[in-house]
């Protein structure tokens, strides 16, 4: 029988498969004490179990999931965008410290103005809807996955690059079989950082002017002190936002197996 068949499951992995849904329980039971304890009107602070209510009902009819694949949608399409772009531009700024000086000035200075500064201007620029969402998502996440790229290329090793070169390696090889190997696990880093902030990205558009979405539901909710719909709409940002994260995390764990330590292969190999 195979070893590691075996092998009992190791403490520390109980530790952390029962470690999240306990401190979520207990952030739970520390709300509703708070408010038992407080008094507070629902429009204040919902409890838990209005707040579930009012989830399971948006569930049934719909309307949360249809908002919440249209926040996806968004989120989406902007971190495509934003990522190509930032990616090829990062790209040319590590290769020509020329054309990084040239542009350097103007990237920091689009960086020191708010996103929800420049949100109402693409909102009028671009009327069409989804678009200027779109684009307001791609702008939040464009910096991070720029710097990162930029980073993880001038991260190569120069003996690495003599290597390749004393075996007549072209710029393509160059390219795939070094420069993109050796640049990932900062690039995949940055895109960790940019899929959290694509969401805060999509419900600034849909703050700024939206009749659907995530962001919609948050204002309708405050609008109409519906304070149980504003939770349910923030909780279903965070559980997006989550999904991102762990998504390029799972990814990056898949893409990167090759950074794996001798011991961990040996002892998964048992």
């Amino acid at each position: 029988m195979d070893k590691k068949e075996l092998s009992p499951i190791r403490p520390q992995n109980w530790t952390n498969v029962i470690l999240v849904p306990i401190s979520i329980g207990l952030a739970i039971s520390l709300w509703w004490l708070i408010t038992k304890v407080g008094s507070f009107p629902a429009f204040i602070l919902p409890s838990p179990v209005l707040v579930w209510q009012r989830f399971i009902q948006l569930v049934q009819d719909g309307s949360l999931f249809r908002h919440a694949l249209i926040t996806l949608s968004e989120i989406l399409a902007g971190l495509a965008i934003g990522v190509t772009f930032a990616s090829a531009l990062g790209y040319l700024l590590a290769k020509s410290p020329t054309v990084e000086r040239l542009l350097a000035p103007y990237i920091i200075a689009s960086q020191s103005i708010p996103t929800i500064a420049i949100a109402p201007l693409l909102i009028i620029w671009f009327p069409a809807g989804l678009l200027a969402k779109v684009l307001i998502c791609a702008l939040t996440v464009f910096f991070p996955i720029l710097v990162n790229t930029i980073v993880g290329l001038r991260s190569v090793p120069d003996d690495l690059r003599d290597l390749m070169r004393s075996l007549q390696a072209n710029r393509w090889q160059t390219f795939t079989k070094l420069e993109i190997p050796a640049s990932m696990p900062v690039f995949l880093g940055g895109l960790r950082v940019g899929a959290t902030l694509s969401v805060i990205g999509a419900v600034i558009g849909e703050f700024i002017g939206s009749d659907r979405g995530l962001g919609f539901l948050i204002n309708r909710g405050r609008g109409q002190y519906d304070t149980a719909l504003v939770f349910v709409a923030v909780f279903t940002l965070v559980a997006l936002a989550l999904f991102l994260y762990s998504s390029v995390a799972y990814m990056e764990q898949r893409i990167l197996a090759w950074r794996q330590k001798p011991e961990q292969t040996l002892v998964s190999a048992q």
